[in-house]
């Protein structure tokens, strides 16, 4: 496609034929040019085992292409119908605590059960033999958001073929897990159990294991369908939509490789300016995951945001500065679930583009309102998101802090990689995510925030960029445990001791803790002891009053920032600032309250700018706003939630 994607999830299994016609008409009226359909239709497509009922579909697909609307198509594997429950009960998931789950919600299936596996690839098939050639095909959705995990007879023989692949032996697994504590070393595979509840603790490296493992066996799934997709329609795109979170044993960097556009959904969890700060980083993530390249926004709320127990109505204009936000990011568009909120249904009051009370509402208005403008931002696809910064993201160092007992509570390395994240948002200074074993050589800053599982391969990959003239700050509790999760040997940070110059001997937990700048920490605080790093801050007070907290270190050509506890955001802020100067980010002036964000495609570049402030904001910037269709003249003055695109 030509333009941007807008639209989004399509259920028209639980309408009348009357109102898909009325659909077509709104999504004419919308601008909308792409639905999912399909998604949750197993029971609709597929009434009965190898019964199918195709006519429905049919209908739909003719009338969305008349209607000048793709279809990205669904395989419907995330919700088996009842028939396949009942005939197959061994492939109801098992909870940790051995409990089988029943029929009656969505995910109710084990990927590891061959009849699962099998029907998938079955209704795939069927779907790629009745539509390969329809006109209105566009793209292949398979699945919906993968994270679903079992612990049952058949996970646990596929997680130890998986072991069995990855160890070669017992002797090296047994190493691995450090099977001698707690005698639990292993003599036969068959012993070999996922880490169902326990009496006490459950191994740490048995546990990350069988998240890694359950991201490959989500992976052989997804693979068996788009094989079969594949084969009948070898040149239409492949997708999934990818969902985060704690509970998500899913390796997105890594399936990133197998899918050809990168999707995401993303619903954030606050009502004030963190749904903003969360839009980002969720952006900024994707488009980590796709390399650089164009990924899409699958889906996202239209009017309401989660908070605290209770669902928020979207101010006016709030999901187009949420939409464009992405935009800004790399996404080809902006979707959402779902296009007609249901009737009825364990989702019924999520909120959609057309809402209960129809199109005649402020939030189909602001939809249709979007939808116009959204063709004029066509011409910056293919155009890069270009950042001197990468904050190192490594899902697995995130698994093994879930899956051990730490020194404290408070650790949570998703918080730390969002609160490093959120300085540089509020900066206004534009950041990659990248993998801590790439190729780092492109970026003049990198951080690495509470990255606790380091690989000796990945900590010589950091200290190479370093010694190369390349600029890192690490903070507090990185480099603690090797890929086995085991400790580094010979004081903290094992992985990055020699590279930041310096050897801690313990830990100290806080809630909070004085620096002599004047400056506040809290959470954490480290008795550090230099080898070769000069303190930039000390502690000030208690136990560790004048150790160093803030050091810089110089390794080969270039500098090793680390700081050993929780700084507040303010202190955080100027840290980054200056870390950033030093190492020659190039940082745009902020204007209070706007987001900035810039694309670039050869000598042209798009300035995105978003006013989340209360107030208007005047933005020194010259060139052509394509929203306004408009030459500016003078500064751009931006009224309170606002939004402009400038091409220069």
């Amino acid at each position: 496609m030509t333009r941007l994607y807008f639209g989004g999830d399509y259920n028209p299994e639980q309408w009348s034929p009357e109102v898909w016609k009325e659909d077509i008409a709104l999504m004419r009226r919308a601008g909308v040019n792409l639905v999912t359909v399909g998604v949750f239709a197993w029971s609709s497509l597929e009434p009965e085992p190898g019964r199918y009922e195709f006519g429905w579909l049919d209908q739909v697909m003719d009338l969305l292409h008349d209607g000048g609307v793709q279809v990205d198509l669904a395989t419907p594997t995330a919700s088996p119908p009842p028939w396949f429950s009942r005939l197959h009960p061994d492939a109801l998931p098992v909870r940790a605590d051995g409990v089988r789950l029943t029929h009656g919600s969505r995910d109710t299936y084990c990927a590891s059960a061959p009849a699962y596996r099998e029907a998938a690839v079955g209704i795939a098939r069927a779907l790629a033999e009745r539509y390969s050639g329809h006109p209105g095909l566009a793209m292949w959705h398979v699945h919906n958001e993968y994270g679903t995990v079992c612990y049952c007879d058949h996970a646990a023989a596929a997680f130890r073929r998986w072991l069995r692949h990855r160890y070669g032996d017992l002797d090296r697994l047994n190493s691995a897990w450090n099977t001698a504590f707690w005698s639990q070393g292993y003599l036969a595979w068959e012993d070999i159990q996922p880490p169902r509840t326990t009496q006490y603790l459950v191994n740490p490296t048995q546990s990350l294991d069988f998240r890694r493992f359950w991201s490959d066996e989500l992976l052989g799934a997804f693979s068996e369908q788009k094989a079969i997709l594949r084969g009948f329609t070898p040149h239409v795109p492949i997708t999934t939509n990818f969902v985060f979170g704690a509970w998500v044993p899913v390796n997105h960097a890594r399936w990133a490789a197998e899918v050809d556009l990168v999707a995401i959904d993303h619903y954030p969890s606050s009502a004030g300016i963190g749904a903003e700060e969360q839009t980002a980083f969720g952006a900024d993530l994707a488009r980590g995951w796709a390399g650089g390249r164009s990924w899409l926004l699958m889906e996202q709320a239209a009017g309401t945001l989660h908070d605290r127990g209770r669902l928020h109505t979207k101010e006016p204009g709030r999901m187009a500065r949420h939409s464009l936000a992405h935009i800004a990011r790399g996404s080809r568009g902006a979707m959402f679930f779902q296009w007609r909120a249901s009737r009825g249904g364990a989702e019924m009051f999520h909120s959609a583009m057309v809402p209960h009370a129809g199109p005649q509402t402020r939030r189909f208005g602001e939809i249709a309102e979007f939808g116009t403008l959204l063709p004029r931002l066509a011409e910056v696809e293919g155009s890069s998101v270009p950042a001197e910064v990468a904050i190192l993201w490594d899902v697995e160092a995130w698994w093994a802090m879930q899956s051990t007992q730490l020194p404290s509570s408070g650790l949570d390395y998703l918080a730390a990689v969002r609160a490093a994240h959120r300085q540089f948002w509020t900066a206004g200074i534009g950041v990659d995510f990248a993998d801590p074993g790439s190729d780092l050589s492109a970026y003049r800053l990198v951080v690495a925030p509470s990255l606790y599982l380091v690989s000796e391969q990945k900590a010589d990959s950091i200290a190479r960029y370093v010694e190369a003239g390349g600029h890192v700050l690490v903070t507090y509790f990185s480099g603690i445990v090797n890929g086995d999760a085991q400790v580094w040997l010979g004081g903290y940070p094992g992985a990055f001791g020699e590279l930041l110059g310096l050897r801690v001997e313990e830990f100290h937990p806080v809630r909070e803790v004085d620096l002599a700048s004047g400056e506040r920490g809290s959470l954490w605080s480290e008795d550090l002891r230099l080898t070769g790093a000069e303190a930039i801050d000390r502690y000030h007070g208690g136990v560790l009053d004048g150790s160093p907290a803030v050091t810089r270190n110089r390794y080969g050509d270039g500098l090793a920032w680390y700081v050993s506890t929780q700084l507040d955001d303010d202190a955080y802020r100027s840290l980054v600032t200056k870390v950033a100067g030093e190492a020659g980010v190039d940082a745009p002036e902020p204007v209070e309250g706007v987001e900035m964000v810039r694309r670039r495609s050869g000598a042209i570049t798009w300035t995105f700018l978003i006013n989340h402030g209360d107030s208007e904001a005047v933005v020194p910037i010259t060139g052509y706003e394509l929203m306004s269709d408009a030459q500016l003249v003078g500064p751009l003055v931006l009224a309170a939630g606002a939004q402009a695109v400038v091409r220069a």
